[in-house]
Protein backbone atom coordinates (compact mmCIF):
# COMPACT_ATOMS: atom_id res chain seq x y z
CA UNK A 1 0.00 0.00 0.00
CA UNK A 2 0.95 3.50 -0.80
CA UNK A 3 1.29 5.96 2.33
CA UNK A 4 1.48 10.31 1.45
CA UNK A 5 4.63 9.79 4.34
CA UNK A 6 7.86 8.30 4.05
CA UNK A 7 9.86 5.33 5.87
CA UNK A 8 13.66 6.22 6.56
CA UNK A 9 14.79 3.02 8.40
CA UNK A 10 18.90 3.97 9.69
CA UNK A 11 21.30 0.97 10.79
CA UNK A 12 24.62 0.43 11.64
CA UNK A 13 27.10 -1.89 13.88
CA UNK A 14 27.44 0.07 17.29
CA UNK A 15 29.70 2.95 17.69
CA UNK A 16 29.15 3.88 14.08
CA UNK A 17 26.72 6.95 14.90
CA UNK A 18 23.77 5.95 13.64
CA UNK A 19 21.80 7.25 17.16
CA UNK A 20 23.68 10.86 17.12
CA UNK A 21 22.78 11.11 13.54
CA UNK A 22 19.48 10.44 13.72
CA UNK A 23 18.75 13.14 16.76
CA UNK A 24 20.61 15.89 14.91
CA UNK A 25 18.93 14.92 11.63
CA UNK A 26 15.62 15.70 13.89
CA UNK A 27 16.85 18.82 15.46
CA UNK A 28 17.10 20.13 11.98
CA UNK A 29 14.49 18.73 10.17
CA UNK A 30 10.99 19.14 12.08
CA UNK A 31 9.10 16.96 9.48
CA UNK A 32 11.16 13.52 10.36
CA UNK A 33 9.88 12.02 13.86
CA UNK A 34 11.13 8.94 15.25
CA UNK A 35 9.86 5.28 15.29
CA UNK A 36 9.84 4.14 18.64
CA UNK A 37 10.98 0.06 19.32
CA UNK A 38 10.49 -2.53 21.70
CA UNK A 39 12.87 -3.87 23.81
CA UNK A 40 13.69 -6.46 26.39
CA UNK A 41 17.22 -4.61 27.69
CA UNK A 42 17.24 -2.40 30.50
CA UNK A 43 17.85 1.18 29.86
CA UNK A 44 20.59 3.05 29.81
CA UNK A 45 22.12 6.30 31.26
CA UNK A 46 19.59 8.82 30.70
CA UNK A 47 17.14 6.87 28.68
CA UNK A 48 13.54 6.99 29.39
CA UNK A 49 10.54 4.74 28.93
CA UNK A 50 8.42 5.68 25.93
CA UNK A 51 11.06 8.05 24.41
CA UNK A 52 14.29 6.03 23.26
CA UNK A 53 12.56 2.43 23.54
CA UNK A 54 9.76 0.72 25.19
CA UNK A 55 11.10 -1.14 27.60
CA UNK A 56 9.22 -4.12 28.50
CA UNK A 57 9.79 -7.76 30.34
CA UNK A 58 10.03 -10.90 28.37
CA UNK A 59 7.22 -11.79 29.12
CA UNK A 60 5.25 -9.21 27.57
CA UNK A 61 7.59 -9.24 24.57
CA UNK A 62 6.53 -13.07 23.64
CA UNK A 63 2.93 -11.98 24.31
CA UNK A 64 3.27 -9.34 21.22
CA UNK A 65 5.08 -11.97 19.46
CA UNK A 66 2.47 -14.20 19.75
CA UNK A 67 -0.13 -11.64 18.90
CA UNK A 68 1.53 -10.53 15.76
CA UNK A 69 2.10 -6.92 16.99
CA UNK A 70 5.54 -6.46 15.51
CA UNK A 71 6.26 -5.76 11.93
CA UNK A 72 9.75 -7.32 13.08
CA UNK A 73 11.60 -8.36 15.87
CA UNK A 74 14.99 -9.76 16.34
CA UNK A 75 17.86 -10.93 18.71
CA UNK A 76 20.41 -8.28 19.14
CA UNK A 77 23.31 -8.64 21.25
CA UNK A 78 21.66 -11.04 23.53
CA UNK A 79 18.60 -8.92 23.70
CA UNK A 80 15.18 -8.82 21.65
CA UNK A 81 13.91 -5.27 20.00
CA UNK A 82 10.98 -5.21 17.96
CA UNK A 83 8.84 -2.74 15.77
CA UNK A 84 5.06 -2.31 16.18
CA UNK A 85 3.32 -2.64 12.42
CA UNK A 86 0.66 -0.64 13.44
CA UNK A 87 2.60 2.63 15.23
CA UNK A 88 4.51 2.50 11.69
CA UNK A 89 1.98 2.62 9.74
CA UNK A 90 -0.50 4.68 11.65
CA UNK A 91 2.01 7.69 11.11
CA UNK A 92 2.89 7.18 7.98
CA UNK A 93 -0.52 7.10 6.85
CA UNK A 94 -0.84 10.52 8.23
CA UNK A 95 1.84 11.93 6.26
CA UNK A 96 4.61 12.15 8.81
CA UNK A 97 8.07 10.99 7.74
CA UNK A 98 8.82 8.79 10.39
CA UNK A 99 12.51 7.34 10.77
CA UNK A 100 14.07 4.23 12.30
CA UNK A 101 16.92 3.01 14.00
CA UNK A 102 17.08 -0.71 13.67
CA UNK A 103 19.44 -3.33 13.05
CA UNK A 104 20.07 -4.94 9.49
CA UNK A 105 17.71 -7.74 9.91
CA UNK A 106 14.88 -5.68 10.86
CA UNK A 107 15.76 -3.34 8.03
CA UNK A 108 15.49 -6.09 5.55
CA UNK A 109 11.88 -7.17 7.14
CA UNK A 110 10.48 -3.85 7.32
CA UNK A 111 11.26 -3.63 3.53
CA UNK A 112 9.37 -6.87 2.61
CA UNK A 113 6.45 -5.36 4.28
CA UNK A 114 6.97 -1.23 3.30
CA UNK A 115 8.28 -1.87 -0.27
CA UNK A 116 8.47 2.25 0.07
CA UNK A 117 10.55 1.92 2.98
CA UNK A 118 14.70 3.68 2.47
CA UNK A 119 16.76 1.43 3.93
CA UNK A 120 19.98 3.78 4.78
CA UNK A 121 23.37 2.38 6.40
CA UNK A 122 25.69 3.71 8.47
CA UNK A 123 29.52 2.39 8.33
CA UNK A 124 32.66 3.59 10.43
CA UNK A 125 35.69 4.91 8.70
CA UNK A 126 37.76 1.76 9.70
CA UNK A 127 37.61 -0.69 12.75
CA UNK A 128 40.46 1.01 14.97
CA UNK A 129 37.55 4.14 15.05
CA UNK A 130 35.12 1.63 15.57
CA UNK A 131 36.55 0.19 18.40
CA UNK A 132 37.75 4.44 19.78
CA UNK A 133 34.37 5.22 19.56
CA UNK A 134 32.98 1.94 21.75
CA UNK A 135 35.75 2.63 24.42
CA UNK A 136 34.96 6.53 24.68
CA UNK A 137 31.26 5.58 25.21
CA UNK A 138 31.92 3.95 28.55
CA UNK A 139 28.62 2.08 28.54
CA UNK A 140 30.07 -1.58 28.07
CA UNK A 141 32.62 -3.63 29.75
CA UNK A 142 35.53 -4.80 27.46
CA UNK A 143 33.40 -8.21 27.02
CA UNK A 144 30.76 -7.09 25.36
CA UNK A 145 32.85 -4.46 23.38
CA UNK A 146 34.81 -7.34 21.79
CA UNK A 147 31.08 -8.87 21.13
CA UNK A 148 29.94 -5.50 19.32
CA UNK A 149 33.03 -5.72 17.36
CA UNK A 150 32.57 -9.56 16.57
CA UNK A 151 28.74 -8.51 15.41
CA UNK A 152 29.98 -5.87 13.33
CA UNK A 153 31.64 -7.85 10.40
CA UNK A 154 28.67 -9.84 9.84
CA UNK A 155 26.51 -6.18 9.99
CA UNK A 156 28.76 -4.26 7.65
CA UNK A 157 28.47 -7.01 5.21
CA UNK A 158 24.76 -6.17 4.66
CA UNK A 159 25.66 -2.70 3.63
CA UNK A 160 25.40 -4.27 0.00
CA UNK A 161 21.44 -4.99 0.48
CA UNK A 162 20.61 -1.10 1.53
CA UNK A 163 19.65 2.14 -0.76
CA UNK A 164 22.23 4.20 0.30
CA UNK A 165 25.34 3.84 2.69
CA UNK A 166 27.01 6.83 4.69
CA UNK A 167 30.59 6.64 5.77
CA UNK A 168 30.84 8.61 9.06
CA UNK A 169 33.89 9.81 9.36
CA UNK A 170 33.36 13.57 9.47
CA UNK A 171 29.95 14.08 11.44
CA UNK A 172 28.97 17.10 9.64
CA UNK A 173 29.84 15.85 6.12
CA UNK A 174 27.74 12.12 7.20
CA UNK A 175 24.92 14.49 8.88
CA UNK A 176 24.74 16.29 5.30
CA UNK A 177 24.30 13.30 3.56
CA UNK A 178 21.58 11.91 5.74
CA UNK A 179 20.02 15.24 5.31
CA UNK A 180 20.50 14.72 1.47
CA UNK A 181 18.68 11.43 1.59
CA UNK A 182 15.67 12.72 2.88
CA UNK A 183 15.16 15.29 1.25
CA UNK A 184 15.74 13.63 -2.73
CA UNK A 185 13.43 11.11 -1.22
CA UNK A 186 10.54 13.56 -0.99
CA UNK A 187 11.39 14.71 -4.28
CA UNK A 188 11.29 11.25 -5.90
CA UNK A 189 8.03 11.33 -8.13
CA UNK A 190 6.29 8.37 -6.32
CA UNK A 191 6.94 10.17 -2.87
CA UNK A 192 5.22 13.68 -4.70
CA UNK A 193 2.73 10.99 -5.71
CA UNK A 194 2.02 9.96 -2.84
CA UNK A 195 2.21 13.49 -0.86
CA UNK A 196 0.65 15.59 -3.72
CA UNK A 197 -2.37 13.55 -5.02
CA UNK A 198 -4.51 16.59 -5.34
CA UNK A 199 -2.46 18.58 -7.16
CA UNK A 200 -1.32 14.97 -9.83
CA UNK A 201 -5.15 14.80 -9.98
CA UNK A 202 -5.13 18.34 -11.04
CA UNK A 203 -2.48 17.77 -14.05
CA UNK A 204 -3.63 15.26 -15.19
CA UNK A 205 -0.69 12.98 -14.07
CA UNK A 206 -1.48 9.19 -14.01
Amino acid sequence: MDYPGNLFVVAAPSGAGKSSLVKALMELDSRVSPSISHTTRAPRGQEVQGREYFFVSPDAFDEMVAGDAFVEWAHVHGQRYGTSKKVIEDRIAEGADVILEIDFQGALQIKKIFANAVLIFILPPSWEELRARLLRRGEDAVETIELRLSNAALEVAQAREFDFVIINELFERALFDLKAIVHAQRLKFSAQRRARPDTFKALNIC
